[in-house]
């Protein structure tokens, strides 16, 4: 199990990013939040390792059609034993 704190930046607002994010985090079992901050969208999310590279590899990708993914940090956390599901904030 890994948790991971993403910051994605660039054409990530107001094109279905997060909508995108949640429905991929479903598909491979993610747990954790992404919302909108300032000029990025940041996410929290945790899961076994091959699920929780997975979901990263596809959000980085571009969750949403209309997305543009120009730069990203991605940091490691210690597990939260508070996450049960994956919300949009």
């Amino acid at each position: 199990m890994q948790c991971k704190h993403v910051k994605v930046f660039g054409m990530v607002q107001g094109v279905g990013f997060r909508y995108y994010t949640q429905k991929i985090a479903r598909k491979y079992n993610i747990v954790g939040t992404v919302e909108n901050i300032d000029d990025y969208v940041d996410i929290y999310a945790q899961g076994n390792e091959k699920a929780l590279t997975s979901f990263l590899n596809a959000v980085i990708d571009g969750a949403s059609p209309a997305s543009h993914v120009e730069d990203y940090t991605i940091e490691e956390l210690n597990i939260d034993e508070t996450l049960k599901d994956f919300k949009t904030i």
